[in-house]
């Protein structure tokens, strides 16, 4: 026999005990030709989970193998359970298969209720379940959804310290030493901050009364200005601006239609041209006077006699 045919002998007999040995792990013996599979339909299963054990008169005869939904549209929602058992031990079809909890701390398992009337079960029969109604039960419904989610919380606590074991390296940790040294440094600063404002606070203590006290003086002294600011009489100051205006519009009425002197003076154009030339002459008797005072102002301490005003002819 060659090497290579020895080989895979050991090889084909190394994987056919490890299938065995898995099923065997699992409740299932191949090599027991006398097992039987039944199936038990249920509205609610209580906690029962596959590899749940099967037991007849408390003694452990089988073990549960499949649950799934049933998909007939009468019995829609409903799970039916398919269980595995390895005794010979023989029951009639009208045998009730009842899901019981031994006790809080595990899952729920089969129960099946011999009955000998009838014809005999055999290996596919579909059987009457029933549901123990009891605390242990009740609390074993509980606890398995409970211990589902307990194992993915450790699950995902596990990957978070994994995380944070990869986050903190010696470098992060270094970072973060620094930080918190940095951090009391400046709380140390903000602390002598702190104490000199105190202090200064102190130093001026007398200087922040005196402000104070000016401030409320200021404040005193702003309450009588809008006292006396209150008891104006605003309305009559403004009754007599208002009358004080009508008249001012009433004499510009006046002096625009003619009234008056002022009136005349700036409406009537001959009274102008009148003025102007008055104002001419006197100008012009101003000038002659400047240029030839003796015409005008005449002293003789003998009594010469004045001449006569002779007009300067201009060449």
């Amino acid at each position: 026999m060659s090497k290579e045919l020895k080989t895979g002998i050991i090889a084909v007999i190394i994987i056919g005990i490890s299938i065995w040995g898995f099923n065997f792990l699992k409740g299932q013996n191949l090599l027991d030709s006398g097992s039987r599979t039944f199936k038990v339909e249920y509205a609610r299963i209580g906690g029962l989970s596959e590899s749940s054990a099967v037991t007849i008169n408390g003694l452990k005869v089988g073990k549960v193998d499949n649950i799934e939904f049933d998909t007939s549209v009468e019995k829609r929602g409903h799970l039916l359970v398919t269980f595995i058992i390895d005794n010979a031990f023989e029951f009639s079809k009208r045998s009730i298969v009842k899901i019981y909890s031994p006790n809080p701390l595990s899952g729920s398992n089969l129960a099946i209720i011999p009955d000998y009337e009838g014809d005999m079960a055999i290996s596919g029969d579909l059987l009457q379940g029933e549901m123990e109604e009891s605390l242990f039960t009740s609390i074993g419904e509980r606890l398995n959804p409970l211990q589902q989610k307990i194992e993915r919380v450790i699950v995902r606590t596990d990957t978070l310290f994994g995380g944070l074991n990869k986050v903190l390296s010696d470098n992060t940790i270094n970072g973060i030493n620094t930080s918190i040294a940095n951090l009391s440094a400046t709380i140390i600063d903000i602390r002598k901050t702190i104490e000199s404002v105190n202090s200064m606070v102190a130093d001026n203590q007398e200087n922040l009364k005196i402000t104070i006290e000016n401030t409320r003086n200021i404040t005193a002294n702003f309450s009588k200005v809008s006292e006396n600011i209150n008891a104006v009489d605003f309305k009559k100051i403004i009754d007599k601006a208002d009358e004080a205006v009508g008249n001012f519009n009433e004499m510009s009425k006046k002096i625009n239609a003619g009234e008056g002197t002022i009136g005349q003076l700036l409406n009537d154009k001959r009274m102008y041209d009148n003025l102007e030339a008055a104002t001419g002459e006197l100008e012009q008797l101003l000038r002659d006077i400047k240029l030839n005072p003796k015409r005008y102002i005449h002293f003789s301490v003998f009594g010469k006699r004045q001449l006569p005003y002779a007009e300067k002819i201009k060449n």
